[in-house]
């Protein structure tokens, strides 16, 4: 698996689900995973996160860990990410659809690259 995109969540019902269609559609043709790490929200979110999780079953995984905050989120999704490289998503953002084609050219181009930074 190329990439593994790793997405703390915490209280972000109102941007979850746009953040999480952003990544599903991507125009990659590669094979990548999703992992959402429900930082013990108090909302909706982690309902969320089980929900597309069931629907895409083979894309999206979910964690549920006990309040740590977002470093600690980041690690948890780190320690379980399966993919050769990954990439970090805020689950109040949403991407462009053709980030990981981008990305993934970027890497083929340069094979020695360890770091690929990006703005909005």
């Amino acid at each position: 698996m190329k990439f593994s995109i790793l997405v703390p969540v915490y209280n972000v019902e109102k941007y979850l689900e746009q953040c999480v269609e952003s990544l599903l559609n991507q125009t990659f043709d590669g094979e990548y995973e999703i992992i959402l790490v429900d930082d013990g929200s108090t909302d909706s979110s982690g309902r969320i996160c089980d929900e597309y999780a069931r629907i895409h079953p083979q894309k999206v995984r979910v964690i549920h860990k006990e309040n740590g905050g977002h470093t600690s989120a980041r690690l948890e999704a780190i320690i379980n990410a399966m993919g050769e490289y990954g990439i970090f998503c805020d689950s109040d953002d949403f991407v462009e659809n053709n980030l990981l084609e981008t990305v993934d050219n970027v890497l083929c181009k340069n094979p020695d690259t360890d770091m690929v930074m990006y703005s909005f």
